[in-house]
């Protein structure tokens, strides 16, 4: 019996296709984003060094008093102005966007979308 392949390994193959050419340096770090049933994650990284220079999710205590579940919208609307907000303290205001692999629609927009208007710039 023939399976067809889960939605999983799509995006995994699309992430995979993007990373070729999403770098982030310490001029344009790389906003990733990672988003699970319950909850979504936003890092922005430096690829160069390895290092994760800000992060926020539903998971930390301040986003968490925010919202009531982390799984929809409004959080990762909370979660993109938390994100732009530590960065922008940081000194970061330009970025590359990572969406690893997923569809530029629902949640990730949201978070996109929050974070642009909290201050960065991709």
């Amino acid at each position: 019996m023939l399976r067809k392949p889960s939605k999983n390994i799509g995006r995994q193959k699309r992430q995979l296709r993007a990373r070729k050419t999403l770098i982030g340096s310490a001029e344009r770090p790389r906003l990733n984003v990672f988003r699970s049933l319950k909850h979504i994650y936003a890092q922005i990284i430096n690829d160069k060094t390895g290092v994760t220079l800000v992060s926020a999710s539903t998971v930390d205590k301040e986003v968490q008093a925010k919202v009531e579940y982390g799984g929809n919208i409004e959080a990762a609307k909370v979660v993109g102005e938390a994100i732009a907000k530590r960065a922008v303290e940081k000194g970061i205001t330009k970025v590359v966007f990572d969406r690893a692999g997923n569809i530029y629609h629902g949640r990730v927009a949201a978070l996109a979308a929050a974070a642009r208007e909290a201050g960065l710039e991709f």
